[in-house]
């Protein structure tokens, strides 16, 4: 019942809260053929504690939510935030730890495992201002075992510095597989509009 709760709640804050936004007018994401797309408000209802106003618009592939799938959990969220923030490999790796935390128990489990996010900056990719790579260990909450997802993350500003794009590539599909092909394309067709 609490779980019901919950998510009336974010929908209903989703809702408002998109009508709101217009999200549109400050970039462009892909969202390819038969893909998923999601959006909700920053502050995230699942991770309070991660201190950012804005909005997360996902992309998930086809078959995320498929176990058998070759692209289970395979998906990439943008984080578009206000103003100028401050991000390093440490900052990630709280944020993705609390986002992931937040997200299993909004799944309805009771979790002491703990979330470990590892995350180091690489060379800078497509124009980025900075570049990560790295790793998130948690519970998969859908088959209820312990999963390794692969994590790149982009960082870009809008040229006046109003807003800050982080973007993150997921899979458990180490980074030499073809799926990456598709997570870079939507980052290399991402387009800031001011």
């Amino acid at each position: 019942m609490k779980i019901l709760a919950l998510l009336l709640f974010s929908l209903c804050s989703l809702t408002s809260y998109s009508q709101e936004i217009k999200t549109d007018s400050l970039y462009t994401l892909p969202a390819p053929a038969h893909w998923g797309v999601e959006r909700f408000p920053i502050p995230i209802g699942f991770a309070p504690q991660i201190p950012y106003k804005g909005v997360e618009d996902i992309r998930f592939t086809p078959g995320w939510a498929k176990a058998a799938s070759d692209d289970y959990w395979t998906y990439a969220f943008l984080w578009c935030l206000e103003g100028a923030v401050k991000m390093d490999a440490k900052i990630i790796e709280s944020n993705m730890q609390q986002y992931y935390s937040g997200l299993i128990t909004a799944n309805g489990i009771d979790t002491l495992s703990t979330i470990v996010a590892s995350f180091k900056e690489v060379k800078k990719e497509n124009n980025d201002l900075k570049t990560f790579n790295g790793t998130i260990d948690m519970l998969d909450y859908m088959a209820k075992k312990p999963i390794k997802l692969y994590c790149k993350v982009h960082l870009k500003s809008s040229a006046k510095k109003t807003h800050t794009f982080i973007f993150y590539e997921l899979s458990p599909k180490p980074q030499s597989h073809s799926i990456w092909q598709s997570l870079d394309k939507l980052w290399a067709d991402f387009k800031i509009q001011k």
